[in-house]
């Protein structure tokens, strides 16, 4: 059933963001949906369906399994400057801000990124910021593009909103087709980049970014969603942010800082565009985040030793299991990040998925595109160990 909302509803948007919705082709009734996701009436209103952001992708399939390689999660904790620092943090949370925490994350930012103050905006990880993307530049008429396969929470977000959107397969070196993209909706609103990409961990390269913001239509966005670029060790996009104005760039403290349930991300962009997507709830999920969460992030963020440690010890244990699956023939893609894509040949992901929990082993999942091909997440050595024993008993050619 759907129930329609109220004006009490809708009026959690400030004026300003109710006129916008409106100019851009949405009705009333959308607008309530948006005020029930971002603003205070979501506790209150009821809507048809579950959100696209109610679910950032399909959550383990196995949390009782001893190996967990299927969410794309970091296979230990904070690193110890975030640890210590938010241990320290608990007993000053009786304040709402006991020091500039907000401040200090953003000046954390600066130094790492090299990018202004005012381009930077930290969020309760990056699903929501993602999200409020979609709402803040596409409607109706304004589509969404996006790559097959990637993380598909953008294209869920559009479709939930009524957006058009455009799916346009990786070119066969796994890059995003950038022209393609822009051949797809010549005037979309939001083209949408995740690179490494989820789930193949291959890059689009800054040179095909810049070469989409020169040729895109004037009022749309770029988004580059980079939740793996520290285990890709690549340019990053945040170095274009103050040159392009319609350029926004994602990070997440869910990767290789441990922290997915402790919800920290943050944009780069134009501080313009940060003004938008804050305008439905007032700037409160940016502005009232947990103490704990935040400065675990800031000390987190310059420990560059801690970083490329645990790069290294991704990629030991991602070449242990590459190496182990091509001496059984079994085929994989080039990757750059902590994922990698398995071909089963004729045997569906599915079917696999099913194989590995019979030995306690918890392996990601496949896109429609691909049936016979499974996401693994690359996990401790231990971890890859497992899996590797698993794949013994599971396997037959």
């Amino acid at each position: 059933m759907t129930i329609e909302p109220d004006n009490q509803t809708i009026n959690t948007l400030s004026a300003e963001a109710q006129d916008d919705l409106l100019s851009r082709g949405f009705n009333r009734r959308d607008l309530g949906r948006i005020a029930a996701v971002f603003g205070t009436g979501a506790a209150m209103v009821a809507v048809s369906g579950t959100p696209a952001w109610a679910s950032g992708g399909v959550p383990d399939p196995a949390p009782v399994a001893k190996t967990r390689i299927g969410a794309n999660e970091c296979w230990t904790g904070p690193l110890m400057p975030g640890q210590l620092a938010a241990h320290a943090m608990v007993s000053q949370s009786n304040r709402y801000a006991p020091h500039d925490e907000r401040g200090d994350f953003i000046k954390a930012v600066m130094q790492v990124e090299g990018v202004p103050y005012d381009h930077v905006a930290p969020w309760p990880g990056s699903s929501d910021p993602l999200c409020r993307s979609v709402v803040t530049y596409c409607s109706p008429t304004k589509g969404l593009v996006t790559a097959n396969p990637t993380f598909e929470l953008a294209g869920r977000t559009a479709a939930w909103l009524g957006a058009p959107v455009k799916e346009v397969p990786l070119l066969p070196d796994m890059r995003h087709d950038v022209k393609g993209m822009l051949a797809a909706n010549p005037n979309a609103g939001l083209y949408y980049i995740c690179t490494p990409n989820n789930p193949t961990g291959t890059i689009t390269p800054i040179e095909d970014i810049v070469w989409l913001l020169e040729n895109k239509p004037a009022g749309s966005m770029v988004l580059v969603d980079e939740a793996y670029t520290h285990f890709a060790g690549v340019p990053v996009a945040s170095k274009l942010v103050t040159k392009y104005k319609d350029l926004i760039v994602m990070r997440t403290f869910s990767k290789i800082f441990g922290m997915a349930g402790m919800r920290m991300g943050y944009i780069m962009t134009n501080p313009d565009n940060i003004m938008k997507m804050m305008r439905y709830d007032g700037g409160m999920q940016s502005g009232a985040l947990p103490l704990p969460s935040l400065v675990c992030a800031t000390a987190s963020l310059t420990d560059h030793a801690g970083i490329a440690k645990r790069k290294a010890e991704m990629e030991a244990a991602r070449a242990y299991a590459l190496d182990a699956l091509k001496r059984k023939g079994i085929k994989t893609m080039p990757t750059m990040a902590n994922m990698f894509m398995v071909e089963w040949g004729n045997k569906t992901a599915k079917d696999m998925q099913a194989r590995f929990l019979t030995q306690s082993v918890a392996i990601g999942r496949s896109w429609p595109i691909w049936p016979n091909v499974s996401r693994i997440t690359v996990g401790s050595m231990e971890d890859m160990k497992n899996f590797v024993l698993a794949l013994d008993k599971v396997w037959t050619a």
